[in-house]
């Protein structure tokens, strides 16, 4: 099962370019 930036974003609470940001340093 993959877990995408969307699916993290969801459950975080935040927008994907948020996660993506934080992911990406």
């Amino acid at each position: 099962m993959t877990i995408t930036i969307k699916d993290v974003a969801r459950k975080a609470g935040v927008s994907p370019s948020t996660v993506s940001r934080v992911i990406n340093g």
